[in-house]
Order: C-alpha cells, then sequence, then structure tokens
C-alpha cells in the first residue's frame, strides 16, 4: 500500500507579522500553561515563533512537561512555506502485524524535484496510543512516519506531539488545569472531573454551535481525519481553544466553523 500527497499553496510570512505572533504566542502560553512557564521557556518560545512561525492558538506548537513539541499540522505548514513537492507514504507489510493492529510506515518527503528524498519510520499499536483513538492504529503509524521525515526534511529539533504516544502521566498534560489521564477511561473520564467530551458538548451548547462543524474544526485543528484520531493532549488544546473563541467573539467563531460546511460529515 503506498500513497503519494503533493503539496499546494505556499505562504510567505513577514518580519511584523512574525513579531506579532511572537507577541500573541506568549500572550496565549501565559494563559494555557500558567505557573508552569519559567522566563526561559518563554524566551524560547520567542525564538521557536521567529524561528518556525508556528502559532500557539491552532495547537501548531505545544508544552508538556517542560518541554516544546511541534504538531502535525505545524509540521504541514511548515512544508507549504518551504514548497515542499510532496510526501510519499507506504506501508511496511512484513513489519506490521494486522492482528495485532500493529503498523508500520515508511514515509518519503521531497523537498524539491531534484531531491532524493527524506526517510523517516512510524509505528503506532494499541500499547502506545491513546484509548481516545483505538481503532486508528493505521493512521497514526502514518502520520508519525510522515512527522519524523518532515522533521528531517527542514531540519526540525521539536519532537512532535503524535509520536509522544499516550502520556500517561498527570504532570504530562498540554493545559494548565487538564484531565488526570491516568485516570481516564480513554475519553478523559474520571470520578472528580468531566470527561472531554462532556466539555465540548458543555461549550456547544452554550455558544450555541453546530456539533458538525465542531468536528470538523477539531480534526482540522489537531490534523486528523477525525477527532477521535486525535491525541488526548491536542483534544485538551481544542477545547481551551474553542473556548476562548467563543468567549472572545461568537460571531466570528460562528464564521470560522461555516467555513467548514463541507458535504464530507467528520464521523465522532
Amino acid at each position: 500500500m503506498c500513497s503519494i500527497v503533493t503539496m499546494g499553496t505556499h505562504y510567505r510570512v513577514s518580519k511584523s507579522d512574525s513579531q506579532r505572533l511572537a507577541t500573541q504566542n506568549r500572550r496565549l502560553a501565559k494563559r494555557f500553561w500558567a505557573g508552569r512557564l519559567s522566563a526561559a521557556n518563554l524566551d524560547r518560545l520567542t525564538h521557536l515563533t521567529r524561528t518556525l512561525n508556528l502559532a500557539v492558538s491552532t495547537g501548531e506548537i505545544l508544552y508538556i512537561d517542560g518541554n516544546w513539541y511541534i504538531s502535525h499540522a505545524g509540521l504541514l505548514r511548515i512544508a507549504l512555506r518551504q514548497h515542499c513537492l510532496g510526501i510519499r507514504t507506504a506501508l511496511q507489510e512484513r513489519q506490521s502485524d494486522s492482528a495485532a493492529n500493529r503498523w508500520v510506515f515508511r514515509a518519503t518527503v521531497y523537498k524539491s524535484r531534484a531531491s532524493r528524498g527524506f526517510v523517516g519510520y512510524g509505528d503506532a499499536d494499541p500499547s502506545n496510543v491513546s484509548p481516545l483513538a483505538r481503532g486508528a492504529e493505521m493512521r497514526i503509524a502514518e502520520t508519525r512516519a510522515v512527522n519524523r521525515a518532515l522533521r528531517k526534511a527542514y531540519g526540525i529539533g521539536l519532537c512532535s506531539i503524535e509520536e509522544l504516544g499516550y502520556v500517561s502521566s498527570p504532570h504530562d498534560r498540554v493545559l494548565g488545569k487538564g484531565l488526570d489521564s491516568s485516570h481516564s477511561n480513554g475519553n478523559g473520564a474520571c470520578t472528580s472531573q468531566p470527561r472531554l467530551r462532556d466539555k465540548l458538548c458543555l461549550l456547544i451548547r452554550k455558544y450555541e454551535l453546530d456539533p458538525t462543524l465542531v468536528k470538523r474544526y477539531a480534526a482540522d485543528f489537531c490534523g486528523t481525519e477525525a477527532l477521535r484520531d486525535a491525541s488526548r493532549d491536542l483534544v485538551e488544546a481544542f477545547i481551551s481553544t474553542l473556548a476562548e473563541e467563543g468567549a472572545k467573539d461568537r460571531a466570528a467563531l460562528v464564521c470560522k466553523l461555516n467555513s467548514y460546511n463541507g458535504p464530507q460529515e467528520v464521523k465522532p
């Protein structure tokens, strides 16, 4: 099994836009990870923003347990800006085991027509994915392979969040008061706090949003085909972003959601 993705439109970022993004990222980081960010971490975020032009608001860069991580969406944005020619992925059938739901992919990134390609491998099985994403191991393995190949191609020293697997430590949470995943049932359920799905439903009801469009927005935010394929950390980051956007300007949020009003429905 082999697939090829050709990259499309590229973007250029001006120096003034980069500076505005750095200011916005620092502000959001102080809010999302209040009390856990040192001055050195904030300075590193500023440097990363100016170097990579990634946005905290869209989950392109995330902070977990004292370290910054890039997301699949962030890597794809960098590839577009750098005029990436395309990405080829291939299932490694000999290393994969469908009965055990273990999958291994090889991804090759071609930066230009003359490029010989940068190769990365990714694997996934029930032991190294979040319970929330069980059943989607094949797609997760492909995403991890693409991420590693993109990081090699463009010299990205940050590990990607999708490569981490299932974060089980209560300290490894993306947002300040997230749920303790070591006591969850895969959707954030625990004895003292609501599930992530329940939090999302509350926001949908509070701001009277279209659930289908919210799911599509969430999948795009997390860089996955469906919300259920996203890691717990990305779902938490999305919920926080949705809450912020709804509180700040509901009309603008509704307008953004309407941009996802396409014929294909994202599965829950």
